[in-house]
């Protein structure tokens, strides 16, 4: 229990330090703030959580081993035939990292069910998907090679598609765990949208705070739902005479 307090007042410090150092622009400190952030988080899971989800502490290490790279490439320079590897490797492992997770909430469902029950749900989900992902990676027009402008619309389409599966696992849930989850996403994929709106749009301060405020958040909602178990629902087999009423 004790242990357990200290994580979480680390990571309260941590959160503060990190978003004030975003606020007066200080991104190699906080870069390491971050990682930190990731670091001690993937410990309180490890931690606290009993019953613990395989797919989602690969998608806490992940993570975090992406954070560090981004970390480190604040000092030893990568870069081969002007291709960035940092870039690559860095945003590859964050793909790799959304997929565990969207592969932890795909175990959790029964796919042939929700398939069933909520057809309509997912092919005007999967459009929006198309949609957005479109016109998202669009900013970024002009100013990527083909090789990073195909490494982008991957990774918009892989948090997209882990919003649109977050949403059908809370409508086929219906519980604390799923609600958490979506809430999470939710802030993954503005956090996101800010960022690509930072760096490819305009570099206004704020979009950068709020991007890794909303990053905090996600995580925090991330960790939630990690506690807790699904509830599991009882279904009242109706009747005959209750079916000829109706």
């Amino acid at each position: 229990m004790q242990l357990k307090k200290v994580l979480i007042a680390i990571l309260v410090l941590l959160s503060i330090v990190f978003l004030s150092l975003q606020l007066l622009q200080y991104e190699i400190e906080a870069a390491g703030a971050r990682t930190l952030l990731l670091f001690f988080l993937t410990a309180l899971y490890c931690h606290t959580v009993k019953t613990k989800r395989f797919y989602f502490f690969m998608f806490l290490v992940t993570f975090t081993i992406s954070e560090i790279l981004n970390f480190t490439s604040w000092f030893i320079l990568l870069d081969f035939d002007s291709i960035d590897y940092f870039y690559y490797i860095g945003n590859g492992l964050y793909i790799l990292s959304y997929i565990f997770l969207i592969i932890q909430v795909l175990k959790t469902m029964n796919i042939r069910e929700v398939v069933t029950k909520f057809p309509l749900h997912i092919i005007i989900l999967l459009v929006l998907d198309v949609f957005c992902v479109l016109i998202v990676t669009s900013t970024t027009r002009g100013q990527l090679s083909y090789n990073e402008y195909a490494l982008e619309f991957l990774y918009n389409a892989v948090i997209m598609l882990l919003l649109s599966l977050a949403l059908i696992n809370y409508i086929y849930r219906d519980d604390k765990k799923s609600m958490n989850l979506l809430v999470g996403s939710i802030f993954i994929v503005f956090s996101e949208v800010i960022q690509l709106a930072y760096f490819y749009i305009s570099e206004i301060n704020f979009l950068n705070v709020l991007c890794s405020l909303l990053l905090v958040i996600a995580f925090l909602f991330f960790y939630l739902q990690a506690r807790l178990n699904h509830e599991e629902k009882e279904y009242r087999p109706i009747s005959q005479s209750e079916n000829l009423k109706a």
